[in-house]
Order: C-alpha cells, then sequence, then structure tokens
C-alpha cells in the first residue's frame, strides 16, 4: 500500500479551510436592528434651512437610493410600510475652499456640505430604532453667480448624504 502524505495534508487544510467560510451570506444583510423590516416609507422631509423647496429633492434622491440598494422596498403609503423614515435638513454650509490667483478676497471654489438628521421608526409599535445624522459633501466652482451655482451644487450633496445615510441602515455601517 502507497501512502500519499499530500493527501494528509490537503484534507487537513481542507477542513481548517472551509469552515472558516460558514459565517458567510449571499445577499443582503440587515443590520441587527432593522431586523423585520423590509418595506420603508419616506414621507417628504422638513427644511429646516433657508433655502427654499430642497425638501422634496433630497427625499427623492433618498428614495432612489433606497430602491438602488435594494436592501429594502420604498412602501407606496405609510399603512403598507414597516417603517417610516422621517427626516429633517438641518443645515447646508458653504465654505470657500480656493481662492482666485491674485486676489485672495474672492473665491474660486466652495465646499459644500448638507446634513440630514434621520429617524427611523418601526410603524408597529412607534419604536425609534435608529437616530442619527447623515452628512453629504461636494464642491464646486463659481462661474459667475454663486447662489446660481450652489442651488446647482444641492443634488450632489444630496447624493451624498443619502449615500450615507442608506448605507448606515442597510449595512448597519
Amino acid at each position: 500500500m502507497r501512502v500519499y502524505p499530500w493527501r494528509a495534508w490537503t484534507a487537513s487544510l481542507l477542513c481548517l479551510l472551509l469552515p472558516g467560510c460558514a459565517g458567510y451570506k449571499l445577499g443582503s444583510v440587515q443590520p441587527h436592528f432593522m431586523e423585520g423590516i423590509h418595506t420603508i416609507a419616506v414621507p417628504t422631509f422638513r427644511n429646516e434651512t433657508l433655502i427654499p423647496r430642497i425638501e422634496v429633492l433630497v427625499a427623492d434622491t433618498v428614495i432612489r437610493q433606497i430602491q438602488e440598494d435594494g436592501t429594502y422596498q420604498v412602501a407606496s403609503s405609510l399603512d403598507n410600510a414597516d417603517a417610516v423614515l422621517e427626516a429633517e435638513i438641518t443645515q447646508v454650509l458653504r465654505r470657500p475652499s480656493r481662492s482666485v490667483i491674485n486676489d485672495v478676497q474672492a473665491t474660486e471654489e466652495f465646499d459644500m456640505t448638507l446634513v440630514i438628521h434621520y429617524k427611523i421608526i418601526r410603524r408597529a409599535t412607534g419604536e425609534v430604532i435608529d437616530d442619527k445624522n447623515a452628512t453629504g459633501t461636494t464642491s464646486f466652482f463659481v462661474s459667475g453667480d454663486v447662489n446660481q451655482d450652489e442651488i446647482q451644487a444641492i443634488p450632489l450633496a444630496a447624493q451624498s448624504a443619502a449615500s450615507h445615510m442608506v448605507t448606515e441602515f442597510g449595512e448597519g455601517w
């Protein structure tokens, strides 16, 4: 009878490596606090800033991000939802980041930060299961009218905030 030592090593290696993959799952993995939630209602956000009419834009951006992520479905009404996402836009900050060459008083580029405070409420019990802030950032160049340039940059900051928000309650981090 011939003995093949490589077979014993291969079998031992497989026995050690395969159980290491036993904890992995395919598909979405909800965080523990979102257990049992499959649908989320997203009513229009509240706007606490001085920028008019951005609440619908930001809420629509969050809805699109939830749909792209695919972990949860967006409910058509509050009655069909397992949870409700209540949010308010608390700040839109604009800070200069680059000045014009030879003119330190004029700004060429701004950084924008959009802050959303949100709560996820379990509809059946009214329990607040997540209460956090999501921050989105972008930058924009001044092409003439700073206010118009800022308005055009808001969707980019909203997309960044929505991405952070959905990652937090979709994946838990």
